[in-house]
């Protein structure tokens, strides 16, 4: 059962927090020398018109998680996510999430924010399954343990498409890894054939992640409803005769995010970003019959031609490849 906390569960709060944060060596946990308000969280958070969540079962607190705005751009901050030893792999942390998640969306957020240490690498794992990034500089605590924390963020709600620094892509590496595969598994034309193996699309997204480090590459995610729905990729390296063109490449939306509008999204911000960097003549190739084809016609790209049997469909089958190109204002 999940229930608002109270002052009451200091205790609680207390020995969750506690457990977890002594599992790693280094980190170092008083309550009354750092974290005074834990005798009294629920009216702490309160007091910034946030929400504190207690998940129990017979008695015994299995979890917890808070939510509190952060007052600019219609920010929420995601709090005190830590569960028992015995809840882990329960699926008591994604309930958690979604219930701080959903209260975060009802008071209209835009935005979904959190902090977590840099040594908390099983965290940093679930955060990134749920579709959070981090993004910008690592803070530095002033505190016992001398704590770093990464800050990861993502989209709240509705239908949103943005481009990753670096630090971001590498993130992003483990749910993209995940759609790429589902999209294979479907027939996508996405140069790989099922079953893909996790670490050959890890290893591909890794590379992706060094290109955005070195300036080569812009990758844009596109999030529905605070998931990672799709992404889009812009090979900025080109002839050098050719300094006006930009590839795009590895267009590609989640399962069940299809028909909302996502690839869409995606094309027409990757025809935005184009122009912005002076890429005036955008190309792409795509196989003949995919879902993409009639995309790209639709929003104006024109076919420059086909290679007949070039590529292998889910069946195995030589397939015909179109290729598209568009031009836009700088």
């Amino acid at each position: 059962m999940i229930r608002p906390g109270t002052d009451a569960d200091a205790a609680a709060y207390i020995r969750l927090i506690g457990d977890a944060w002594r599992e790693y060596p280094g980190v170092v946990f008083d309550v009354d020398a750092e974290l005074p308000e834990l005798r009294a969280l629920a009216t702490w958070f309160a007091q910034q018109n946030g929400v504190l969540w207690l998940a129990e079962e017979n008695g015994r607190a299995l979890g917890m998680v808070a939510t509190r705005p952060l007052g600019a751009d219609d920010a929420y901050e995601i709090c005190r996510l830590y569960l028992d030893r015995s809840a882990r792999g329960s699926g008591l942390a994604q309930r958690l999430l979604d219930v701080a998640e959903a209260h975060a969306r009802g008071a209209g957020a835009a935005r979904m924010v959190l902090w977590t240490d840099t040594r908390f690498e099983a965290a940093h794992a679930f955060y990134e399954k749920r579709g959070y990034v981090r993004q910008g500089a690592i803070r530095i605590l002033d505190d016992l343990s001398r704590s770093l924390e990464f800050r990861y963020t993502k989209p709240a709600q509705g239908l949103v498409v943005e481009a990753m620094d670096a630090a971001a892509a590498t993130s992003a590496e483990r749910p993209l890894s995940r759609i790429l595969a589902e999209c294979v598994a479907e027939g996508a034309s996405l140069s790989y054939l099922p079953p893909l193996a996790p670490d050959i699309a890890r290893a591909y997204w890794r590379g992706v992640s060094a290109e955005v480090a070195q300036g080569h590459r812009l990758l844009l995610l596109a999030w529905h409803e605070g998931q990672l729905a799709g992404s889009v990729q812009l090979a900025l390296q080109v002839q050098q005769n050719q300094p006006h063109r930009v590839e795009v490449e590895k267009l590609m939306v989640a399962p069940g995010h299809r028909r909302r509008g996502v690839g869409t999204a995606l094309v027409q911000r990757a025809e935005q970003a184009a122009a912005r960097l002076g890429r005036r003549v955008l190309t792409l190739d795509t196989r003949a019959g995919a879902a993409g084809e009639a995309l790209f016609r639709r929003l104006g790209w024109r076919e420059a031609g086909r290679i007949p049997r070039l590529e292998l469909d889910l069946a195995r089958v030589p397939q015909d490849v179109l290729f598209f190109f568009k031009e836009v204002a700088p």
